[in-house]
């Protein structure tokens, strides 16, 4: 990979040049925010057909053992999910927790066969890896994947445009994986991504990667899309930004992500607790916590954005929660947000209010996702 600077640029960057993407420091790549169909048309585009994304800044990571449960059960000293009874070819959601509970990162891991592939957020990769291998070597070995490439296709045309390539990807259903040629290149597909959309992420050999973007780009279901829209879809689909949403000071229980934590790893499980934090999580779990991500909708037009404060009445009082992401949603057609409130304050309906430019608006708790999802099951 080339370095803008001290930006580092993704193999797709020639690529995003001549479609005259706007460029911007993310993650300490140089990534397209959006392409001149302008962020509000490619967040509508995708929920209507479908939309390919640049998502190679993250990090691919290998791991590898004696045997799949030797990694499995290693892999399990650091994460809260059930990773021995993750089928092969299927892939889950987790994170990497601390000794207090809090979220170190979130993360996908698959199990293909003879490995564990995690792929895990660009702004961390590298404290995610020092981890991983701190922990687990040398009896896993961890290999950091720097030849590939990695898109993701989101949307409800997904499958009829992929499916061109490769029928053989019409028959994965949400969170399966896969080896697929698609364009003469051998790519490691998931039926996932983070948009609510149904769709596919692509792990492809960075060689091949432009020409498998532009025979998809060239079918008229695809348009290229930005982070700013990626950003708009995974708000309007209630799905965490790492550092934004979730942090190292935050309990999944308070995030809201109990339902990753699959039964092996609960109290009263198989195996329960053994990872970082445990006792702070399951007591979280058994015992509640003080405060809840909750999706908001401000009334009006007005977005509120991350850092707004939440109160419980038009005047007075103290603040009793915050909005971590907010924006405008363009399939809802108006302002969407998430955050946390104090517990009694998360009910699904509660009419809060949040202090923007010093005047407070109303705005109701909702339910998450605030757009429903789209994934194949």
């Amino acid at each position: 990979m080339a370095d803008l600077g001290e930006l580092k640029a993704t193999p797709l960057a020639d690529m995003h040049a001549e479609l005259g993407a706007k460029m911007v420091p993310f993650a300490g790549y140089s990534m397209p925010v959006q392409y001149p169909l302008g962020v509000m048309k490619e967040h509508l585009h995708c929920r209507a057909a479908a939309g390919l994304f640049d998502v190679s800044h993250m990090g691919q990571v290998i791991l590898r053992g004696e045997s799949l449960d030797a990694v499995s059960t290693a892999f399990e000293t650091l994460i809260p999910m059930d990773v021995l009874g993750l089928d092969e070819n299927k892939q889950r959601y987790g994170f990497f927790t601390n000794e207090n509970g809090g979220i170190e990162d979130d993360l996908m891991f698959a199990n293909r066969g003879d490995h564990l592939f995690v792929v895990v957020n660009a702004a961390c990769k590298g404290a995610d890896v020092a981890r991983m291998k701190a922990a687990l070597e040398p009896a896993i070995s961890v290999e950091v994947i720097t030849d590939r490439a990695l898109i993701a296709l989101q949307g409800p045309a997904s499958e009829t445009a992929l499916a061109r390539l490769n029928p053989a990807v019409a028959d994965m259903v949400f969170m399966d994986v896969a080896t697929v040629e698609l364009a003469g290149a051998e790519c490691w597909v998931s039926r996932s991504g983070y948009t609510g959309e149904d769709g596919y992420e692509i792990s492809v050999p960075e060689y091949q990667a432009e020409a498998l973007c532009r025979a998809l780009l060239a079918m008229d279901e695809v348009e290229p899309i930005g982070l700013g829209a990626r950003d708009s879809l995974r708000l309007e689909a209630g799905l965490c930004l790492y550092g934004n949403d979730i942090d190292t000071n935050t309990n999944p229980i308070e995030g809201s992500l109990i339902w990753a934590i699959q039964k092996a790893r609960r109290a009263g499980g198989d195996r329960e607790g053994g990872f970082p934090g445990a006792s702070h999580i399951l007591g979280a779990m058994a015992e509640g916590v003080a405060r809840k991500r909750v999706g908001f909708l401000p009334s009006g037009r007005a977005p509120m954005r991350a850092g707004t404060q939440i109160f419980a009445s038009a005047e007075g009082g103290e603040p009793i929660g915050e909005v971590t992401s907010g924006g405008f949603g363009p399939t809802v057609n108006g302002p969407v947000a998430m955050g946390y409130v104090g517990t009694s304050y998360s009910i699904i309906g509660t009419e809060l209010f949040g202090e923007v430019r010093g005047k407070r608006m109303p705005v109701k708790v909702a339910k998450l996702p605030l757009v429903p999802a789209n994934f194949k099951r």
